[in-house]
């Protein structure tokens, strides 16, 4: 057994090995491994004194999940006496741990084992672990008194039926500790339990109440272990705000003054003036009428807001970057924006409007160009929550924004096409109709601004908003000087990809071609023969990585024009196309999955079958593998706790929902825009084939049908269940 054990080890180590083919191995022997044996050794492991630290703690987040995933096919099986060993192992363990990392990580397994170990009627079978909670948060031991909070922390619901018999004991417990003065850290861990009980019983109104008078001992303890370095417990406050609103209302004031502070202070780190500023925000959105009634420290907190968007770092290289990097998330200039926008759309445009429109014009006419920039972002980011409020004013608005395209610094003049773009989406078409010759006109000289390609290629992504929605009738005078512009700049720019290898502006500005091609239909045929042997020679020749992107615009830039112009214009030119996409297609399987090439070249098929109607089917065999290949596939989801989602961040293409008592359901969002899309091409080749689509029915049917049941994403959904 001894030797054994001693193998155990060996591929726990290995597990954790940096070597992946040495990890992978050890994984595949680790699972063939009986879950019997496995509870024993990795018990073993975590109660072995001479074992190093890194190896038990590896078995102890190894139990904690097998207890988590594997419950029922495991523990049932057991003898009594071995369920018996487990618990009084774990809690002997908790007792003389010596580790606090392991302390800690024991508790998460015992707290687990609880969770699965209350029945349907709510009894808790395993009451010595009730008995050992209320020994040990009475007890001289600082470790003890920490390990119960913790456990109580993971798993408030704990008491299972009993809560109600226990409410006064909980009550006491959780005040006892969070007024204990020499510990700091156990006042901080108390804040934290009381929140997760809140957050575990938050439609329960009645017991809401009886704890109402914890809260003032949270909020103390948000703002000493903000300073403590340690946010954990403002964590929960906006978990609070998000989940259960109501429970801050007797303290709402106190709440939002301290998140005030907070994002106020400069001394407190981003991510902590940020969390303090979600509180607010999200009570915005989960308790607008509740937060109308304090429009003081609201007013208070938009200033805070703007300030965070003024904090942006002088780069000397932004404006010739060619390549577009992620928003950083983590920013206060991103985050203070995204504020603006939510807290806009939460309290609506008649409050937040008059306490923002001041702040604004003095940014704009600030020396400084990050106020200026701050300023239009901020109209940019408040369109859509105060439209009514803002369509009332927008001939003034729109006035003042023109202005500042010939703004001397780049990085305002690049502001000011965001506030353009964001305004034709957010109040087409009266925008389009009321300003067209004044944005058509700024936006044409701003994309000339050839020694600012970021500066270019954003008036070229505003001018896509704009004609996107704007009507067709309206845009007709202006073919004649868009199409000239949009020429010049793209051969300019060919010419600078084929010399220099820069692309970002020709991307732009292929799709700028494509949605003005596609709002001016059967008028944009004269101009045809102007931009389409360029855009095939993009198709053709550029296959480099680095040129995904171009490439798959272009390939949608070319499928808009031909559905445009309509097939007797397009069909010279058809053949060519349809080989360029073939060979494409043909290399679609070495394609990496996210490479942005797919989504277009799917797209572009369905507009190439609506153009040739019939004529399409030839290509059915070659395009169908793909199509369904894309439509099939499976999102990644899971169930989490939280120690599993402090590994997991949402910047991986994760979302979760919270489901309480420390877990959550998680979702891995690549992927399912992309079956969406996937989805509608084949309901498009369906109707346009009509029984040229005959022979694919049957694996399409069986395809779509389990789909009207996929509940993660919405599109799907309604596709299968509108058009099959």
């Amino acid at each position: 057994m001894a030797e054994q054990q001693q193998q155990f080890y060996l591929l726990l180590g290995n597990l954790m090995s940096p070597d992946n083919n040495v990890r992978k191995q050890s994984e595949e022997t680790y699972d063939t491994i009986l879950g019997q044996t496995k509870i024993t050794f990795l018990l073993q492991a975590i109660r072995d004194a001479s074992a190093a630290e890194e190896v038990k703690q590896m078995a102890a987040v190894l139990l904690r999940r097998l207890l988590s995933s594997s419950f029922e096919e495991i523990y049932p099986g057991l003898t009594l006496d071995m369920q018996t060993v487990i618990k009084t192992e774990l809690l002997t363990s908790i007792q003389h741990e010596t580790s606090p990392n392991i302390r800690k990580k024991v508790c998460d397994i015992a707290a687990e084992l609880t969770r699965n170990l209350i029945d349907d009627d709510g009894n808790n079978q395993w009451p010595e672990v009730l008995k050992f909670l209320f020994d040990s948060v009475n007890s001289d031991s600082v470790n003890l008194r920490e390990s119960a909070l913790h456990i109580f922390w993971n798993f408030p619901g704990i008491f299972g039926n009993q809560q109600q018999h226990y409410m006064e004991v909980i009550k006491r417990m959780l005040v006892q500790c969070m007024q204990d003065q020499a510990n700091p850290h156990i006042r901080t861990l108390a804040a934290r339990a009381a929140a997760s009980f809140v957050l575990s019983n938050e439609g329960n109104t009645a017991l809401l109440k009886h704890f109402a008078d914890l809260l003032p001992g949270i909020l103390q303890a948000v703002n000493e272990s903000c300073y403590q370095a340690d946010d954990s417990v403002l964590k929960s406050l906006v978990e609070i705000a998000d989940t259960a609103p109501k429970y801050l209302r007797p303290n709402l004031e106190a709440t939002l003054q301290l998140c005030l502070k907070l994002c106020a202070d400069t001394n407190l780190t981003n991510m902590q003036r940020q969390l303090a500023l979600e509180v607010i925000v999200t009570l915005s959105e989960t308790a607008a009428a509740m937060l109308r009634k304090h429009t003081a420290i609201v007013a208070q907190s938009v200033p805070q807001m703007l300030a965070m968007m003024v904090d942006l770092e002088d780069d000397d290289d932004w404006a010739m970057a060619d390549e577009l990097e992620d928003d950083d998330f983590d920013s206060n200039a991103v985050a203070g924006e995204s504020a603006l926008d939510r807290i806009a759309c939460g309290l609506g445009g008649k409050i937040i409007l008059p306490m923002i429109k001041q702040h604004i014009m003095q940014m704009l006419q600030n020396p400084d160009w990050k106020y200026r920039h701050a300023g239009l972002m901020a109209l940019s980011a408040i369109g859509e929550g105060c439209h009514q409020q803002m369509e009332a004013i927008l001939q003034e608005i729109v006035s003042f924004v023109l202005l500042f395209c010939s703004d001397p610094h780049p990085r305002v003049r690049y502001a000011a096409c965001n506030a353009i773009g964001q305004m034709a989406t957010d109040f087409a078409p009266t925008f389009q109709k009321k300003f067209h010759d004044k944005v058509i006109s700024a936006l044409l000289q701003t994309m000339e601004d050839q020694s600012n390609p970021r500066v270019q290629a954003h008036a070229a992504a505003a001018l896509i908003n704009f004609t996107e929605d704007c009507p067709k009738s309206l845009l007709i005078p202006y073919l004649d000087s868009l199409v000239q512009h949009l020429h010049v700049i793209m051969v300019a720019k060919l010419q600078e990809l084929i010399q220099k290898g820069t692309k970002l502006v020709l991307e732009q500005v292929v799709t700028s071609i494509a949605s003005v091609a596609d709002t001016a239909e059967e008028k944009f045929v004269p101009y045809y023969d102007l931009f389409m042997p360029s855009l095939k020679h993009i198709v053709e020749n550029a296959v480099q990585k680095e040129l995904r992107l171009l490439r798959g615009k272009t390939i949608e830039c070319i499928s808009l024009i031909g559905l445009a112009v309509g097939k007797e214009k397009f069909m010279p030119d058809a053949s060519a196309v349809m080989q360029l996409l073939l060979k494409t297609q043909t290399d679609f399987n070495d394609l990496e999955d996210d490479d942005p090439q797919i989504s277009y070249m799917i797209s572009a098929w369905a507009r190439m079958c609506k153009i040739l109607g019939k004529e399409f089917q030839q290509y059915l065999p070659v395009v169908m593998g793909p199509l369904m290949k894309t439509a099939s596939i499976k999102p990644e989801v899971a169930l989490l706790d939280t120690q599993d989602m402090e590994n997991i961040s949402e910047d991986d293409g994760w979302e979760f929902v919270n489901l309480g008592d420390q877990q959550s359901f998680g979702i891995k969002t690549a992927g399912l825009e992309e079956k969406a899309t996937a989805c509608q091409m084949l309901v498009c080749y369906a109707k346009e084939l009509k029984e040229g689509f005959v022979e694919y029915t049957e694996q399409v049917v069986k395809l779509m049908v389990p789909l009207l049941k996929f509940y993660f994403h919405d599109d799907i959904l309604f596709i299968t269940d509108t058009d099959f």
